[in-house]
Parts: structure tokens; C-alpha cells; sequence
């Protein structure tokens, strides 16, 4: 089924209006009318779409998950979830970071509520546990250091404002999971 190109640079809009209002206040914050205001868009096209701002947040969140569970899981499937064959350039969870910079500022803001960096943990600790063997002694610690590992690097990036390239970013991630960091 084709996609109306309407419905599809609407929501655009709404997202696009949503992240940029999630750098000044909290979601719970975020009203209908300052939302369609900045977007630019109707309050009757609004609620065509969604009941509220957080059925806005919850579609893009659930979008943003899908990209990047993809992005996070092509390296293992290019080599058949052997691990000891990736390379950096099989690595994609970076330039998914690249494509959704807004979001990642705002997640990793000083600012901002940790409720969101806990929910963009459990995230990829989900992601994490799902490639570490359970059976594993302290496999639960084993799958949080990586998540962290993954995080840290993604921080550091954005408190860099994404100086690296993607690629450069790959190299290093790879370097800190060889050496055990």
C-alpha cells in the first residue's frame, strides 16, 4: 500500500516541531496548540493523527527504535553472528546516531530528565543481552558494561557535537570491545 505523501510530511512536521520544543521543556510540558504552532499545522490535522503529544513522542520512539535495533544488529547478521568478524565498516549504530542527532542531544542534555537515558538503556541493554550468551556467569553485568560502553561513546560524541565521523566512531567502538574496556 502507498503512503500519502501528506500524511508522511505531516508527521514530519509534528516530529520535527516535537524535537525542537524537547530542547526547551519536558514532554509532559509540550502543549497540542505550541506544537502545531511551531509545525506549522493545523490542531484538527494534529488530532487526525494523534490524541495527544505523547502518542506523538511514543510513534517517533518507536520508529527511532526500529532504525536503530536495525542499525545495531546488521554487523551480526553480515557475519552470521560471529563477532570476531566484524570490522568497523560493518558497524551502523553510528551513522544511525548521525541521521537523529536532534533526538540524541536532547537525550544526552544535562538538562534533560534521566527518565529518558534510562528508557534509551534499557533500550540497548535489550539489544546487548540478546547477542550475550545467557548462560554466562554475570551475564547481567557483562550485558550492562556494554551497553554502557556503547552509551559512553555515544555521549562523548554528542558532547562533541559529532566531530567524528561516523566511520572514525566505528574504529573506536570496535577498539574499546577488543581491549575489554
Amino acid at each position: 500500500m502507498k503512503k500519502d505523501i501528506r500524511i508522511v510530511k505531516t508527521k514530519a512536521l509534528l516530529q520535527q516541531a516535537l524535537l525542537s520544543l524537547l530542547q526547551h521543556k519536558s514532554l509532559d510540558n509540550i502543549k497540542v496548540a505550541q506544537l502545531c504552532k511551531e509545525a506549522n499545522v493545523s490542531r484538527g490535522t494534529f488530532y487526525l493523527h494523534y490524541t495527544d503529544v505523547a502518542q506523538l513522542f511514543g510513534e517517533y520512539f518507536e520508529e527511532l527504535t526500529d532504525d536503530l535495533r536495525k542499525a545495531y544488529y546488521e554487523p551480526y547478521v553480515r557475519t552470521h553472528f560471529q563477532i570476531e568478524h566484524i570490522d568497523s565498516d560493518m558497524i551502523r549504530i553510528f551513522h544511525h546516531v548521525q541521521k537523529h542527532q536532534a533526538f540524541y542531544k536532547i537525550v544526552f542534555d544535562p538538562n534533560t530528565p534521566l527518565a529518558h537515558y534510562y528508557q534509551f538503556f534499557d533500550l540497548i541493554r535489550s539489544l546487548v543481552r540478546e547477542s550475550v550468551e545467557p548462560h554466562e556467569q554475570d551475564a547481567e553485568f557483562i550485558v550492562s558494561s556494554s551497553a554502557n560502553l556503547i552509551i559512553g561513546f555515544i555521549m562523548q560524541w554528542v558532547r562533541e557535537d559529532f566531530k567524528q565521523t561516523p566511520q572514525q566512531m566505528n574504529e573506536m567502538l570496535l577498539k574499546g570491545n577488543r581491549i575489554g574496556l
